[in-house]
């Protein structure tokens, strides 16, 4: 008897207001997009930062994540950072902006546009479905 292999995983979800505003965006755009691209990177007062950019196609080493009819393109280097966390779409009286409930979240700073990130342990988190 052969073992299966063990599911991936989630890395992250998205709520339906980031998925609706991720398609929005990607069909308003005049370029052919391959998906968002999400990652993160050495920066701000509390230590990383959330990045994405729209980009025509997926790095080699990118991990796709479908949801909703959107696709975020996962840079290899934040994978870690990024397992098991939420992707919303906020919109209040002074701004529109992507947020992140993250369980490798440690703390954030003040002003909301840094965070410091730990890796997560992989072994943890529930498969896929």
């Amino acid at each position: 008897m052969t073992a299966s292999p063990r599911p991936k995983p989630r890395i992250l979800t998205l709520t339906d207001a980031a998925a609706s505003r991720i398609r929005a965006l990607m069909a308003a755009s005049d370029r052919p997009e391959a998906g968002l691209r999400l990652g993160v990177r050495k920066g701000g007062c509390a230590g990383m930062e959330y990045t994405m950019d729209f980009v025509e196609a997926p790095g080699r080493f990118d991990e796709v994540v479908e949801d909703k009819g959107a696709r975020v393109l996962v840079d290899a280097a934040a994978v870690l950072f990024l397992l098991g966390a939420e992707m919303d779409y906020v919109t209040d009286k002074l701004s529109a902006r992507f947020t992140f409930r993250n369980p490798n979240e440690t703390s954030a700073c003040g002003c909301g546009e840094s965070v410091e990130l730990k890796p997560a342990d992989p072994a943890a988190l529930a498969p896929a479905e």
